[in-house]
């Protein structure tokens, strides 16, 4: 956007030094706003609400772009408010409240899961084209009645930047397997320790490794939990991470053994750049980053047998671990280059590159 002219507001709440020098050095300007990342309340998300239309009123832009839950739903509904010509939203990935866990079954969370809906429906009538990652996200707003088939736009995920993420020969002795992501339940965290736990039984020389800071979702997993799975599973957890690709490039096969409503994992799609075979779930979004018996493995979710079952495969069939790592970069190269990504979305825009 800044690159074909367009003076370009990011709006977002707890700013820290790091971002903000970061989204200046992209030619954007910060903007401080409220909002609460996680948890509902109506009075504050409705303050939070009235502050971003404000704020917007104040800088009169052309158009907005929003993503993650919140500033899609009240993003979207106060720039309408504000009088902001045009406006998009990029939904990627539902999140735990649209989850497959037990726990969303809860008459709690079936009402979280009614409102949000509802209140998806109030953005999305605000909106001229709202952006997914995955169909599966698509066809829950279509067959709810809340989003007209012909709004919605597939893209194949964020996108990598290929010439930041290269390729490197992936180490297959000791095997490597790694995790990243933030620590919460619905990731996945406890069937990677449990399958470690499994292959470290059979091959103790492989390795396990976990990046990801603790995260105040309702999902999160505490620093006790965590640690008790470090020293029950033999799992190495190095914390959160600024710069993943050393990390990366250090690992043999990444995993992701998620049931969270991802829309087409991030890191996933930065582990295949590097070149790495996958080991992922059956859920909307990670099953489409894999091509079974190519790129890697598809196992059941919640199933730390089969995700270790996988992982054995690896460990006993090590050229694998090459072969499927180089398919995984060719596919990366035709799926998710982020300039042809960036240049679908700038389209939709109106916004000549």
């Amino acid at each position: 956007m800044v690159n074909a002219g367009v003076r370009v507001y990011a709006l977002a709440p707890d700013f820290d030094d790091y971002t903000r020098q970061a989204v200046v050095r992209l030619g954007a300007v910060p903007v401080d706003v409220s909002m609460e990342r996680t948890g509902l309340s109506p009075v504050r998300d409705l303050g939070d609400t009235m502050g971003l239309y404000r704020t917007l009123r104040r800088l009169k832009p052309d158009m907005l772009f929003s993503y993650f839950i919140k500033p899609v739903i009240y993003g979207s509904i106060a720039a309408r408010l504000a009088g902001v010509p045009r406006r998009y939203a990029l939904v990627a990935g539902l999140g735990y409240i649209f989850g497959s866990d037990d726990r969303n079954k809860t008459p709690k969370r079936r009402a979280l899961r009614l409102l949000a809906l509802s209140l998806y429906g109030l953005a999305f009538r605000a909106c001229q084209t709202v952006f997914f990652q995955n169909q599966d996200d698509v066809q829950e707003f279509v067959d709810a009645g809340i989003l007209p088939a012909a709004k919605a736009y597939l893209l194949e995920g964020t996108g990598i930047d290929l010439n930041v993420l290269a390729e490197v020969p992936p180490p297959t002795s000791p095997a490597t397997f790694l995790l990243m992501g933030r620590l919460l339940r619905e990731k996945g965290i406890v069937e990677f320790a449990g399958a470690a736990k499994i292959v470290h039984q059979k091959y103790p020389d492989a390795r396990f490794v976990l990046l990801g800071g603790l995260d105040p979702n309702p999902g999160g997993l505490s620093q006790a939990e965590v640690e008790g799975m470090v020293v029950d599973s033999g799992m190495e957890w190095l914390g959160h991470v600024n710069d993943v690709k050393s990390h990366i490039a250090a690992s043999s096969v990444y995993v992701l053994p998620s049931y969270y409503r991802e829309g087409k994992p991030r890191s996933t799609q930065e582990a295949m750049a590097v070149g790495r075979a996958v080991i992922t779930t059956d859920s909307p979004g990670c099953r489409d980053t894999v091509v079974p018996g190519v790129n890697g493995f598809i196992v059941p979710a919640r199933d730390a047998d089969a995700l270790a079952a996988a992982m054995c495969r690896f460990i006993e069939e090590p050229d694998l671990i090459v072969t499927m790592g180089r398919e995984s970069r060719r596919l990366a190269e035709e799926r998710y280059d982020v300039h042809k990504i960036n240049r679908q979305m700038l389209q939709k825009f109106s916004i000549a590159t």
